[in-house]
């Protein structure tokens, strides 16, 4: 094997990996934003990992997290928790950036 294709294997594998977490961490930070608002609904702790579980599966739809945002957002309405669009957002971004640096110091 040539110089060149191991450097193009191993750039496949980190790329692999990163996608792999990437996806790790949205699916943590989806499951915390589903756990928050769940918490906020009073639900119990069954209906809360169930709507959680709904809220990581909402993610699969598109890149970002528009999708969860969409399914969540007349949840929020519904129940009066007072959260905007741009509060959902805040906190996605701290709990997404959270679940980064978790994934990233348990890979390591």
């Amino acid at each position: 094997m040539s110089s060149f294709d191991d450097r193009q294997s191993a750039f496949e594998n980190k790329f692999a990996l990163d996608e792999t977490l990437l996806f790790k961490a949205e699916a943590r930070a989806c499951k915390r934003m589903g756990l928050w608002l769940a918490n906020k609904m009073g639900m119990s702790n069954e209906e809360a990992n169930a709507y959680a579980g709904s809220v990581i599966g909402a993610n699969l739809e598109e890149a970002g997290f528009d999708d969860v945002k969409r399914f969540v957002m007349p949840d929020i309405e519904k129940h009066n928790l007072g959260v905007s669009e741009d509060g959902f957002n805040a906190k996605m971004a701290e709990l997404f950036e959270q679940a980064q640096k978790e994934i990233k110091e348990e890979a390591a």
